[in-house]
């Protein structure tokens, strides 16, 4: 697993709206767990929109968290939430786990390879782009793989195709499809219909 993200936290004492004041530098945030009662915190926004700008899926990162310098704690990201104008992060829930207690959460796939269905006209549909898992806090994947490099037009990835590590559990349905190459969508035919011939003005129909 790749080497835990570190950050440091300091106990908010400005609670609800008055936080606000500190969205230029601070990022407001709330601890909490089964083991670690609820804590406001704040960290500094721009170290943490470092953290998401470089980490990518950060709700499987594990992060060494150190809370007024004291012993650290191990959080992962629960849920953020964004300014609906902006996109910025407003608030962040970090939930403290224990390292022996497994966790569940999404982590995307990366598909891998060139599939020979693709240079025969077919197109490649991705139906999941993340996939539950359950594993301990310091084996949850970054990704779980998809090997695409067989695929010929018609052919499916499944979740139970997936590279999954060991110690970690996949939560989805095995038979759910991830990605298919399917046939090229053909371009409907065009009927022309026979124009009837315009009827001449004054023109008097056969048989009257």
């Amino acid at each position: 697993m790749a080497e835990n993200i570190r950050v440091k936290a300091t106990t908010r004492e400005m609670i609800g709206k008055t936080h606000r004041r500190l969205d230029e530098t601070k990022l407001a945030g709330v601890v909490y767990g089964t083991a670690h009662k609820s804590q406001a915190v704040e960290v500094e926004r721009h170290e943490f929109e470092q953290v998401l700008a470089h980490e990518g899926n950060i709700a499987s990162k594990l992060i060494d968290m150190n809370i007024d310098g004291g012993k650290t704690v191990h959080v992962i990201v629960k849920a953020m939430q964004r300014d609906v104008m902006k996109g910025t992060v407003m608030h962040v829930d970090f939930w403290a786990v224990n390292m022996r207690q497994k966790v569940t959460t999404t982590v995307p796939v990366h598909f891998e390879g060139e599939a020979p269905g693709l240079k025969t006209g077919g197109v490649f549909m991705h139906n999941v782009q993340h996939i539950n898992v359950e594993a301990l806090p310091d084996e949850l994947p970054e990704f779980l793989i998809a090997d695409i490099s067989t695929l010929e037009v018609g052919d499916n990835i499944h979740v139970r195709d997936l590279v999954v590590p060991a110690g970690v559990t996949v939560l989805d349905a095995e038979d759910e499809i991830v990605a298919s190459v399917v046939p090229p969508a053909k371009e409907e035919e065009v009927v022309e219909e026979e124009a009837a011939e315009p009827a001449v003005i004054g023109e008097t129909p056969e048989g009257e």
